[in-house]
């Protein structure tokens, strides 16, 4: 198998992996699609459901239906703007701030159990590379500290 299809399939599988653990541990007050929503809120709240749009990939049929889902949760608010009735405000509701934060400490450990096979040196290169594979790194960005922790095992060589 060659490079680029051995990663699609490892990456494909982790995503799921990590998708799978996410939706079970946010359930059942949470789904992924909501958390998504609730951090952006916590980044630039308030925001319009069209607002949306450019970070979901989806419809606004779709992100409809998800924010009614959301109000009905008590995650999420809609409020009417003052000066102009029409343009409709999403904001977070206290369980919906406390909601975000335990949605980001779940996703959090769920990346991090995968993540705490590695060595804390190998994390901040994988970063970096998937960042570089992302496109999301330039040239200048600065690699990985190589001083950074040693994994048991390169220990061990090293002791050998």
């Amino acid at each position: 198998m060659d490079t680029a299809a051995e990663f699609v399939k490892i990456w494909m599988r982790l995503t799921k992996d990590w998708n799978a653990a996410l939706e079970e541990e946010l359930a059942p007050q949470l789904t992924a699609g909501q958390l998504e929503v609730l951090e952006l809120l916590l980044a630039k709240e308030p925001m319009k459901p069209s607002e949306l749009l450019p970070y979901l990939e989806t419809t606004p049929a779709a992100i409809t239906t998800l924010l009614d889902r959301m109000e009905r949760a008590g995650l999420v608010e809609r409020r009417r703007d003052e000066s102009d009735r029409r343009i409709v405000w999403i904001h977070m509701t206290e369980l919906g701030r406390s909601e975000v934060e335990r949605g980001l400490r779940v996703r959090a450990e769920v990346a991090g159990r995968s993540l705490d096979r590695i060595s804390a040196h190998n994390r901040q290169l994988l970063v970096y590379l998937i960042g570089k594979v992302a496109g999301t790194r330039d040239n200048a960005s600065a690699a990985p500290d190589k001083t950074a922790d040693k994994s048991p095992e390169q220990e061990r060589e090293k002791g050998a």
